[in-house]
């Protein structure tokens, strides 16, 4: 399984499910840099399609560049034709992990388990749109406050722009 050197070379997606208070399900699209481990989105709605899945992708491309390849199961909203031929059409390259191996997704897998440990297990939503909202408060406060072992104690925000910063100097001085 390929493993990212830099920005922007392998994202990788999945889904969280919880239920807000009534009972209805929440369902969560996770969306992380695995270089970076900037969770890039996470979509929330009781239902998401193979459609949405490819409109949240164009979003987050338009505005952060497009992956070399994204890793994922083979999840029926992955492989569907919205989103593969929106992969196809980009020219980045899909990664399935294989059947019961979460393992191969260990940096989405990760992040999940944050997600769920650090929010979802603590909070009771009355409603999609009050998850929503938290659920990009708790986005936000990951990337720019949460320091990550792995990062060096730093942000996914703090070790995105020294990795920037080193790339902006060897250029400079190359």
């Amino acid at each position: 399984m390929p493993k990212a050197g830099k920005a922007n070379q392998v994202w990788t997606y999945d889904f969280v499910f919880d239920q807000s208070l009534s009972g209805k399900s929440l369902k969560m699209l996770t969306l992380i840099d695995e270089y970076t481990r900037e969770c890039l989105a996470v979509e929330v709605g009781v239902s998401i399609t193979s459609e949405k899945v490819r409109q949240v992708l164009e979003r987050v491309c338009r505005e952060k560049g497009f992956p070399e390849m994204l890793r994922s199961d083979n999840g029926s909203e992955f492989i569907g034709q919205a989103v593969n031929n929106w992969l196809t059409e980009n020219a980045i390259k899909p990664i399935f992990i294989e059947p019961g191996k979460p393992w191969q997704n260990g940096k989405g897998e990760s992040f999940n388990g944050k997600l769920r440990d650090e929010l979802l297990s603590r909070e009771w939503f009355s409603s999609v749109r009050e998850a929503q909202v938290v659920i990009e408060s708790w986005r936000k406060f990951y990337n720019t406050q949460r320091p990550h072992s792995s990062l060096g104690y730093l942000t996914p925000s703090e070790f995105k722009e020294r990795t920037e910063n080193k790339k902006k100097l060897a250029i400079a001085v190359g």
